[in-house]
């Protein structure tokens, strides 16, 4: 089991260049990936959406690649001749727009210091090898985080699975009496009513038949108890387990439901609102599963 929030980082040196590759994710139902790469390396993103494809199946992923200079990049030349090609298209525009133009110092510097950093990039394909192992360290990091979340939502679901089946077992312990205490109200309610009933009557049997046909949850509870073996088993499959789950879930929420409005009893009705809490904390705690 994985869960859908991680992170992970890796670092390497790539011509004169730090490169830092951050992966990070939050739970989606689907894989929803977003990149911030530099602009001259737009040609790597099929690359690196293919192999962030091999470690996420579902999440919204972010990977974000950012260059830091050292030394030799920082005392590098710029390229006059582009630098000087931006400043005239400043100055043609001012003058298209009617606005008085006069360069300063800082935006000379910052006009240069772009051109500098432009020029001094690797160029992607000569990157792709560094881009890529670096990645792949980055998404091995991730994945590792993602396996140990997924590690404790399993214990924890293991957890819940079992209270579950306690709560489904404590129901069909008492759904075996409903209509045993039905029939010894009925008659005690016709008794205090003055109408002496002999518990053969066929009135009174025909009704307390009626009754536990209708709050007869047999069914019901069987269903649960094959939903349940089936969640516990999956939980502790390989794979995508996220979208499974939640139908599993969802069919168990809807058997309780039926439980909780055909049984006509106190205590099975408790029991219906606890296996609801519980239900509703583990579809929680699924969406964050993958």
């Amino acid at each position: 089991m994985r869960s859908m929030t991680g992170y992970g980082r890796a670092t390497a040196a790539i011509e004169g260049f730090t490169l830092t590759v951050q992966v990070s994710s939050v739970n989606r139902k689907t894989l929803d990936l977003t990149m911030a790469v530099p602009e001259e390396w737009e040609s790597l993103e099929p690359m690196i959406a293919e192999q962030v494809r091999q470690f996420a199946s579902r999440g919204k992923v972010h990977v974000d690649l950012e260059l830091t200079g050292d030394k030799r990049s920082s005392i590098a030349t710029w390229d006059q001749a582009a630098a000087t090609e931006a400043l005239r298209r400043l100055e043609m525009l001012a003058a298209d727009t009617g606005v008085k133009f006069e360069p300063t110092l800082e935006l000379l510097w910052e006009i240069a210091t772009a051109q500098k950093q432009s020029s001094l990039l690797p160029a992607a394909e000569s990157a792709r090898g560094a881009v890529s192992d670096t990645l792949g360290d980055a998404l091995r990091a991730f994945a590792a985080m993602r396996a140990k979340e997924g590690e404790s939502l399993l214990v924890d679901f293991i957890k819940r699975s079992e209270l579950l089946h306690r709560h489904v077992e404590t129901i069909a312990a008492r759904a075996a009496q409903v209509p045993a205490n039905y029939r010894e109200q009925l008659l005690k309610r016709l008794r205090e009513s003055g109408l002496e009933l002999d518990l053969h009557d066929e009135r009174v049997l025909k009704e307390i038949a009626l009754f536990a046909d209708r709050a007869d949850v047999t069914e019901e509870i069987t269903r649960l108890r094959s939903h349940l073996d089936q969640f516990a088993t999956l939980v502790r499959s390989t794979g995508e387990i996220g979208r499974k789950a939640e139908f599993l879930l969802q069919e168990i929420g809807r058997e309780v439901n039926t439980i909780g409005s055909k049984a006509n009893d106190l205590t099975i009705a408790r029991t219906v609102i606890e296996l609801k809490n519980e239900l509703e904390r583990i579809r929680e705690q699924i969406a964050n599963v993958e």
